[in-house]
């Protein structure tokens, strides 16, 4: 089959960074799917990874851990999906990624993919909306739908992929006020059309910014990109025993000047179930299967803004360099159609 290959710590204009290869035809284990790959969504983590920033292991030979595609096989204990069916998933950075005509999957963490989506919208929900989710209805504990007022909610960082399911899922599913930071126009107005209530500039003091908006006090931050430059602004926003969540990556991450206002620091890592092998692993088919039936019942949307095709190296190599860039609102993907 064809696949793409990389390089660990190679840079996004090493020719052989990213590079066109071919592999045998992936042999599923007792609860894996075979999926023949149709679009798949492009993040962060591939960018380090492939810079050598992410360390994992000798097998990962391809990039990738947000998919849509169609079931071509199942292992022998697989019950929950049967050739045919149209799935989406963000599988697990421990193995392969999904840049390549065929992907294993545990049955456990894909779910049937959105009927309203095509596959390259689809390829762009799964790894935001599942860090969205387990971060604000499991880290912070609030149940969805739950629309009682509980304070604002900061997003910081709040035009990325993450960010604009997010914002959705909190404006739509709770009772917060939400607040995003956004530091371009283009941002700001997808923030906006993402559901914030308010959206202000983090490349000014944020402290100042949320007084002046004379909203309910920030009883949760999450913090999506670039938290320890804005660590101490966030320790003075939050209110006495709000809650912090932080996803971006720290060599060391100093908690204690949360103490004095008795917060919590919550890391929120989209792939410790499977990682782990939890026993609740089936929860993140769950949640997939939640996000896709609040998307056909029109309620959330999806977040891809830019598309490439086809799938090969040298349009990777192009997103790649997007994302590198910096600045991107919502969700890239590369798709076969």
């Amino acid at each position: 089959m064809k696949m793409i290959g990389f390089s660990k710590g190679s840079g996004v204009d090493d020719e052989h960074g990213l590079f066109d290869t071919t592999g045998a035809m992936p042999v599923p284990g007792p609860r894996d799917v075979l999926v023949r790959v149709r679009a798949v969504g492009v993040n962060p983590l591939d960018v380090k990874v492939r810079a050598g920033l992410v360390p994992v292991p000798d097998g990962v030979v391809t990039l990738g851990w947000d998919a849509a595609g169609v079931v071509h096989a199942v292992g022998s204990a697989v019950t929950l999906f049967a050739p045919g069916q149209a799935v989406y998933y963000a599988g697990s950075f421990d193995r392969a990624g999904a840049n390549a005509d065929y992907h294993l999957v545990d049955e456990r963490i894909a779910g049937r993919m959105p009927a309203t989506l095509d596959f390259a919208q689809a390829a762009g929900v799964p790894l935001a909306a599942l860090t969205a989710w387990q971060l604000l209805f499991e880290r912070f504990a609030i149940a969805p739908g739950d629309r009682q007022p509980r304070g604002s909610l900061l997003v910081l960082g709040g035009a990325g992929g993450v960010g604009s399911m997010l914002i959705q899922l909190a404006r739509r599913l709770t009772g917060l006020t939400v607040i995003a930071t956004a530091s371009r126009g283009d941002s700001m107005e997808w923030c906006r059309a993402m559901g914030a209530h308010h959206v202000i500039d983090h490349t000014l003091p944020l402290p100042a910014q949320v007084a002046a908006l004379n909203v309910a006090p920030v009883a949760h931050v999450a913090a999506l990109s670039h938290t320890a430059r804005h660590c101490a602004a966030l320790v003075e926003l939050i209110a006495p025993h709000g809650k912090l969540a932080v996803i971006d990556d720290h060599a060391v991450f100093d908690a204690a000047p949360l103490k004095g206002k008795s917060v919590p620091l919550h890391w929120e890592m989209v792939f410790t179930r499977p990682l782990y092998g939890t026993a609740d692993m089936l929860e993140q088919q769950r949640i997939l299967h939640r996000v896709a039936a609040l998307i056909d019942e029109g309620v959330l949307r999806h977040t891809v803004r830019r598309r490439f095709s086809p799938i090969d190296a040298a349009t990777l190599r192009q997103a790649h360099a997007l994302l590198e860039r910096g600045g991107q609102a919502g969700k890239v993907v590369l798709s076969d159609e």
